[in-house]
């Protein structure tokens, strides 16, 4: 049975100076060390993210992508940082086509056809915190702890476990069966060819090479110098298409913040390329519903989040893409005009359909931090499937990103494959303001999901007042499909009652029971600053393998 409403299986936790959450505890140990030596929320973000791209590499890592929410306490600033990287100048529909390819492969050289931009990310955030946030530490330094473990082992935790062993299946070749790439099962297998058990420690001596090598040159290294000449060598022995000008011309781009009130708060999110808007169109959408009336985790509660998501979804998915390569009316979309119009398309007792099958991948790790001077950081990292491109450059320990292979080789889809493009992204870290400051960062991992478990956080803590660590674990949904399926449905955590179930499929929604703490829900985290007391309220998700720790 699920416990009672405020109730939860692990306590919030609380401090009066720095927070951290992550979705693992050696990543929360080094942006903490971070911040009780005196760091701010972005040097303590880096440590945090450099180290939890070793130890779950499964899920990210320094050959992906990554999105920064920033607020800086003196200047009653937020800032956006948007460092996903954009395809090559050889990515081309024709290319592919040519090839025979109707979609471009999730997996190998060719998946691995845009720049991963995560370092150039850490790079950028650090220098803006040495202008402009008192940062007082080297950037060496912050790479001291991901270079620790690369170097010396961590225990692999049960997620790596079982992802590995999933991807060692040969019963799909083209999505897993990942010891056809040598460097794959060189460094995720042992000499017996099967996976690392959770509790084996495992080294990754190439990666930990690589990692120095930044710590000492910086992001030249990966984006000018001999580690981008490596990657692309190998990647061009193996047909894939980036070549060292493309590593040269990446940058990593400050954008503005989007937002929406949301009942007398704001809250912030990443412009596209990122899926951000479709998570604030949910919250705009509820704007129009009284939900505090609606009994939390009744089928109303349920029903009605789910049709949000879709209506949001719908919007997405007609114009989410590069902003550079075509319009998309992001003041329209999140306008209380649009909110309405599309509040009025719910029906309590029947459910809309999507026609759209929703992609039901996205590996992801996201992180928050606010330092004691209330400097907060909301940062997501990822290298798409579990995963990634599965290859890895000769040497290097990087796995690539499979990132460029949603682009779509229709090229009259609003997300087709072009040169220097970025592709739509669901990566997108949170923030919900009250008065002026920052209230709660949060965000999660999970593709689809992340939009969805935003809401559910936004609602469970500002609409039925929910502890964090409440809100996080309270049962949770996903509307989307699986790999394999021809349609969507909804995805519900086991303790989610019968009756409740059984409502929800009379109003038309095909359901799925998964198990009562699920990873298909993903890994979220959040973090509240009271107005007043500035204590820190954190949680971290039992779905994963985080812990918001504190000072």
């Amino acid at each position: 049975m699920y416990q009672s409403l405020y109730s939860s299986y692990r306590p919030t936790t609380m401090a009066s100076n720095g927070m951290i959450t992550t979705p693992h505890y050696l990543a929360s140990q080094a942006g903490m060390k971070v911040l009780q030596e005196g760091g701010n929320a972005i040097e303590a973000a880096i440590a945090a993210a450099s180290t939890i791209g070793v130890v779950y590499p499964h899920m990210n890592g320094i050959g992906g992508d990554n999105f920064w929410l920033i607020y800086n306490s003196h200047t009653k600033e937020l800032k956006a940082l948007n460092s996903s990287g954009r395809s090559g100048e050889l990515a081309t529909i024709d290319f592919y086509k040519k090839q025979g390819f109707e979609n471009i492969p999730s997996r190998g050289a060719l998946a691995a056809n845009t720049i991963p931009g995560a370092v150039a990310g850490f790079e950028k955030a650090f220098r803006y915190s040495a202008e402009n946030m008192r940062g007082c530490f080297r950037w060496k330094d912050l790479l001291t702890s991901s270079i620790h473990y690369a170097k010396e082992g961590y225990p692999v935790t049960p997620s790596q476990e079982y992802w590995t062993r999933v991807n060692l299946d040969e019963a799909d070749n083209q999505l897993r069966h990942l010891q056809r790439y040598s460097e794959f099962k060189k460094i995720f297998t042992k000499s017996n060819g099967l996976s690392y058990c959770a509790g084996d420690v495992m080294k990754q001596p190439d990666l930990a090479s690589t990692l120095e090598g930044i710590a000492e040159d910086g992001s030249n290294l990966f984006y000018k110098g001999t580690l981008a000449k490596d990657i692309t060598e190998d990647l061009i022995a193996h047909g894939g298409i980036l070549r060292t000008y493309d590593f040269a011309s990446h940058r990593s781009d400050w954008v503005e913040p989007i937002s929406v009130d949301y009942r007398g708060h704001t809250v912030y999110n990443l412009p596209p390329n990122t899926q951000g808007f479709a998570s604030l169109s949910i919250l705009n959408i509820l704007n129009h519903f009284d939900v505090p009336s609606l009994t939390e985790g009744s089928s109303d509660y349920y029903h009605l989040l789910i049709e949000a998501t879709k209506l949001a979804f719908e919007d997405r998915d007609q114009y989410l893409t590069d902003p550079d390569f075509s319009h998309i009316p992001v003041e329209e979309l999140l306008s209380s005009k649009r909110g309405k119009e599309l509040a009025r398309k719910i029906i309590f007792n029947k459910s809309n359909q999507f026609e759209k099958q929703l992609d039901p991948k996205g590996d992801t790790v996201w992180l928050g931090v606010v330092d004691r001077h209330g400097n907060s950081v909301s940062l997501i990292q990822s290298i798409y499937h579990e995963y990634g491109s599965g290859f890895i450059p000769k040497n290097t320990g990087i796995v690539l990103q499979n990132r460029g292979s949603y682009f779509s080789l229709n090229e009259n889809d609003v997300n087709s494959l072009q040169p220097k493009k970025r592709t739509y992204h669901t990566l997108n870290p949170a923030m919900l303001f009250k008065g002026g400051d920052p209230y709660l960062v949060y965000g999660t991992m999970g593709g689809e999901g992340q939009p969805q478990t935003q809401a559910a956080i936004v609602t469970r803590i500002i609409d039925y007042h929910y502890p964090v660590q409440a809100a996080i674990e309270a049962p949770r949904w996903l509307y989307g499909r699986t790999w394999g399926a021809e349609s969507n449905s909804v995805k519900i955590e086991g303790r989610i009652s019968s009756d409740i179930c059984e409502e929800l499929k009379d109003r038309g929604h095909e359901l799925e029971r998964v198990s009562d703490f699920s990873d298909v829900m993903g890994h979220a985290g959040a973090i509240l600053i009271h107005p007043d007391s500035k204590i820190r309220y954190g949680g971290a998700d039992p779905r994963g393998d985080g812990v918001a720790l504190g000072y």
